[in-house]
């Protein structure tokens, strides 16, 4: 990844408790990141206590990021659908739905931020339809949808660990093509 993208410097800062690496990490990620936990939760206020969760578990955890495992922007990613989830089950309130345009909708972002956002999903997109479609499905029933992965498995009706294999293969796919 270049030095743009690539947020695990970042997440190296903050391990240190360097607050202001925090907030770039907030200011590059937070409107994906809110659209993942309003995906799942379906409430605007819901999803922003989620985030708020989230970014806390950021900075106590940061240090626990290893990039060898995987892209940033997807441990940031599995920590809030983690925070949504944990508050879904607390309120009894997450209505599953097929409707894959559901959390598309970000926070208000300033011009610089929505360009930003706009590159970097295109970049995501095309890398996304690079993946074989059972990896891409996955990976969408994973991390957009927020789907565990005994839920993908269940839905697919495929064995768990074939679910896995393939959302792991899809993820070094991705990681590789964002690069």
């Amino acid at each position: 990844m270049d030095a743009v993208t690539d947020l695990s410097p970042l997440l190296s800062a903050v391990a240190r408790g360097d607050r202001h690496a925090l907030r770039a990490i907030y200011e590059r990620q937070s409107v994906r990141l809110f659209g993942v936990a309003n995906a799942i939760l379906r409430d605007r206020d819901a999803a922003a206590d989620a985030l708020q969760d989230a970014f806390l578990k950021i900075a106590r955890r940061a240090g626990q990021f290893d990039p060898a495992r995987g892209p940033a922007e997807a441990w940031l990613a599995a920590i809030v659908r983690h925070a949504a989830l944990d508050l879904a089950r607390a309120r009894g309130r997450e209505i599953p739905t097929d409707d894959p345009g559901l959390g598309d909708v970000p926070v208000e972002a300033d011009a610089l931020d929505r360009i930003a956002a706009e590159a970097e999903g295109l970049r995501l997109r095309e890398c996304l339809s690079s993946l074989e479609e059972r990896n891409r499905r996955g990976i969408v029933l994973a991390f957009v949808h927020g789907l565990s992965h005994a839920q993908i498995a269940a839905q697919l009706e495929l064995p768990l660990g074939t679910v896995k294999a393939w959302i792991r293969r899809g993820l070094l796919r991705l990681r590789e093509c964002l690069a």
